[in-house]
C-alpha cells in the first residue's frame, strides 16, 4: 500500500550540496533509511532515522557531511548532502525498516524505492 519516491538528484560540481527527498504515499511510523548504489557495486549504508527522529547514524563515509531528518506531517525523510565528492556518485535509495535484520544492512529493510541518481563531477 505505501510506496516510496525519492527525488532531489541532479548533477553538482565536487563541493557542491544537494538536498533528496523521500516522499511516502502513505503514512508510515517506521524507521526510514538511505541507501546508495554505483554500479557494479553493492548497496551501502548511507544514514538512518527513528520514526520520531530523536536518533540518527550515519556511514563513516559521509559523518559530518550529510544530514538525514523528516517531516512526518507530510511523510517525507530528507538527505542534506554537503561537501559533496566524486565518491559520492550514486543512486540514492530510501527505504523502510523492517524487523528482519540491522539498521545498516539491506536486509533489514522491506520497502524500497526507485531511487534518484547523484552524480558528481571533478
Amino acid at each position: 500500500q505505501v510506496q516510496l519516491v525519492e527525488s532531489g538528484g541532479g548533477l553538482v560540481q565536487a563541493g557542491g550540496s544537494l538536498r533528496l527527498s523521500c516522499a511516502a504515499s502513505g503514512r508510515t511510523s517506521n524507521a526510514m533509511g538511505w541507501f546508495r548504489q554505483a554500479p557494479g557495486k553493492e548497496r551501502q549504508f548511507v544514514a538512518y532515522i527513528t520514526y520520531g527522529g530523536g536518533i540518527t547514524y550515519y556511514a563513516d563515509s559521509v559523518k559530518g557531511r550529510f544530514t538525514i531528518s523528516r517531516d512526518n506531517a507530510i511523510n517525507t525523510v530528507y538527505l542534506q548532502m554537503n561537501s559533496l565528492k566524486p565518491e559520492d556518485t550514486a543512486v540514492y535509495l530510501c527505504a523502510r525498516r523492517g524487523s528482519g535484520s540491522a539498521y545498516y544492512s539491506v536486509s533489514g529493510y522491506d520497502l524500497w524505492g526507485q531511487g534518484t541518481q547523484v552524480t558528481v563531477s571533478s
